[in-house]
């Protein structure tokens, strides 16, 4: 039974650290959403779209 008590209690300690607080989740969130706001921007700039657009009619030419 000591053997259990033991385990339970290395258990509870190790337990408080995992997973992220309410504000470390809020400022993943943040983060993630400014990421990909600015990967949008960066995907539909007309630079990026001409590219895509060149590369998109390149392998269709090769296709035939």
């Amino acid at each position: 039974m000591r053997m259990m008590t033991t385990v339970a209690r290395r258990w509870r300690r190790e337990a408080r650290d995992l997973g992220m607080s309410t504000a470390e989740y809020a400022v993943g969130m943040i983060a993630a959403t400014a990421f990909a706001a600015l990967l949008f921007k960066i995907v539909t700039s007309s630079e990026v779209r001409s590219l895509l657009l060149g590369v998109v009619k390149r392998a269709l030419q090769l296709a035939g």
